[in-house]
Order: C-alpha cells, then structure tokens, then sequence
C-alpha cells in the first residue's frame, strides 16, 4: 500500500534470513524512489532520520545520531548504531541522513522491555543492496565458508607473535578448529594457525575474518 493509497500483490523474488532483506516485485507505473546514499562516507555524530509507521501512525519521523558505524552485535554484519526511535512498524524502513539518502535498514533494538529505549541498529544499505542483487540475480544469496572455528588471538599468543598493538587489542583470527573435510582443511588450514589476511585485506578479528569470508 502506497502513501496514495493504491494497493498492489507483491511477489517474493527472494529472501535472505541472515540479514532479514527480502526482494519483492509490484507491477507499477510512476513510482517514487529514494537515493541510495554510502554508509562510508557518514560519520558518527551525524544527524539521521527514520521514516515509517509505528504502532500504525503513517509517516512518522524519528531523528537521532550515529553512534557507531561497525557496532557488533553477535551478528556477522556489522551494523550503524543510532539513537533514532525503531519500534514495530517502522524497523524495515529507510535510515536517512540530511541529504535525502537511504544509508541504512532499520533492523534491530537492544531493549530488555521489547520496546526502544534508546539504542537502534541499521544494517548498512551497502550491505543490504549487495543482497539485493543476489537475490535479483539468482534467489538466494551465496557466501564464502571455509568450515573453521575462529576465535580473537589469545592475548598470550598475540604478545609471543607480535600481534598486539600494546593497547589491548590483537589483530588476526585464531583457528581454533577445523571441520574434517571442509574447504579450510583441504586448503591446508590447521587449528593453532592464524589468520591475518583475505586476499589482501587485513584480518582485525574473529568477526572480521567471518564477515570477510561471507
């Protein structure tokens, strides 16, 4: 249902349960669109807005700040963090900076009452579309696997091999384990080894390596 109030049959072109996108079809004439905005370029601080309808009220507007822009979360997207009010109804919809473009999906909350109290994540919309075009292509969106368990370098191990950078962090991901027969063992990959780049991109941590992968 648009803002005009006409009505369509949506068909599901695909869905991708990891990042809660989906691609849907309407036959339609003169639709309106947004800009695609670059979550690279915006920082934190900066002013954003949310457009939807929570709790049922049409075209409402929420507006906050970018807390963070690689927040983790436990997921393997790393997300932009705001303080712009999500709540059923709205989550789904665009994340817009003071330009007029979509930067991000409003996705999730960190909540412990089931409602906004003041944290919200948006999946970058550079993330989203590179699913978008997955599903347009094929249906399905396909990702990298290698069949190990990574872990962040043990602090030990990271003093030893010179992998910390004398401020509490390491750098490279510990393979813990490795799953007999997957890509990762037949490539020679062994529990104990150490990771610190993909293809020429550097490896900052457990996560990191896994979102790479993917």
């Amino acid at each position: 249902k648009l803002t005009d109030k006409r009505e369509f049959k949506a068909k599901v072109i695909g869905v991708d349960k990891r990042t809660d996108v989906a691609l849907m079809k309407i036959e339609a004439k003169d639709l309106p669109k947004v800009t695609i905005g670059d979550p690279e370029k915006l920082k934190v601080g900066e002013w954003v807005v949310a457009i939807g309808k929570p709790f049922g009220l049409e075209n409402t507007m929420t507006a906050g700040i970018v807390s963070a822009k690689q927040r983790e979360t436990g997921s393997e997207i790393a997300l932009l963090q705001t303080d712009v009010a999500v709540n059923p109804g709205n989550s789904g919809g665009p994340l817009i900076n003071t330009r007029g473009e979509v930067v991000g999906v409003n996705s999730q909350i960190l909540s412990p009452v089931g409602s906004y109290i003041g944290i919200s994540f948006a999946i970058p919309i550079d993330e989203a579309m590179r699913v978008v075009d997955q599903l347009r292509s094929s249906g399905r969106v396909v990702r990298g696997y290698l069949g190990i368990q990574p872990t962040d370098v043990p602090r030990e191990l990271a003093e030893e091999y010179g992998l910390a950078n004398g401020r509490g962090k390491t750098r490279g991901a510990f393979v813990r384990q490795v799953v007999p027969g997957a890509p990762g063992e037949k490539a020679g990959i062994q529990a104990g080894d150490v990771v610190l780049s993909v293809n020429g991109r550097p490896v900052e941590g457990a996560v990191d390596l896994r979102r790479t992968l993917g």
